[in-house]
């Protein structure tokens, strides 16, 4: 799958979330297999923006703040989870190729680089919904037309190497291997603030 479809699937699930536009909002069920996990992937990075969004109101009851910091928390692992989903579901896909003599090693697995172009294709949406703002400034305008661009060259940037990374995968130019985050905190058996009270 090239960059230019995963996009599209990115701003589907941004489009979809703000059909309904809360962070309890309900993911709909439109995709399976790789298709299936991207749709997933931009849906907890969307859910997750708005979260920490919110979790910035200077005027927020600290109860709710501390839930939301939870939520936020989980997000975070869910998101890991599903990168590594995906990097396995590409892993398992090149099973076949085998690496050239000198193949090289990327120090970017090809999920992590899809977790830039999701957060990416975010702050695309969020800096368009700024320009259709009737309260901001020229100068505040103009400021989100210059950051728009900027981002505009790197979405162009991101799906050139993502297609090239996967290029030189399926060719066996370079190679990848399956990495674990190794999350600590959320762990019981590693985390001392959860061990050191047993």
């Amino acid at each position: 799958m090239k960059a230019e479809e995963i996009n599209r699937i990115f701003r589907e699930s941004i489009t979809d979330y703000h059909l309904q536009d809360h962070v309890d909002a309900v993911r709909p069920e439109k995709y399976e297999g790789l298709e299936g996990l991207l749709y997933l992937k931009n849906w907890i990075d969307t859910v997750q923006w708005h979260l920490e969004d919110i979790i910035r109101d200077p005027s927020i009851n600290p109860a709710e703040l501390v839930a939301i910091k939870r939520r936020i928390d989980a997000s975070n692992q869910h998101r890991t989870d599903t990168v590594e989903q995906i990097d396995e579901w590409i892993f398992n896909s090149l099973q076949g190729v085998k690496p050239a003599e000198h193949a090289r090693l990327n120090s970017e697995t090809p999920a992590w680089l899809l977790d830039r172009m999701s957060i990416l294709q975010l702050k695309i949406y969020h800096f368009n919904e700024q320009l259709q703002r009737t309260d901001a400034t020229q100068s505040h305008l103009d400021s989100v037309k210059q950051k728009l661009y900027v981002l505009q060259v790197q979405e162009a940037d991101l799906a050139l190497a993502y297609d090239e990374l996967m290029d030189d995968l399926r060719s066996g130019q370079k190679y990848m291997k399956l990495y674990k985050q190794m999350k600590m905190y959320n762990d019981p058996n590693l985390n001392p603030i959860f061990y050191e009270k047993k």
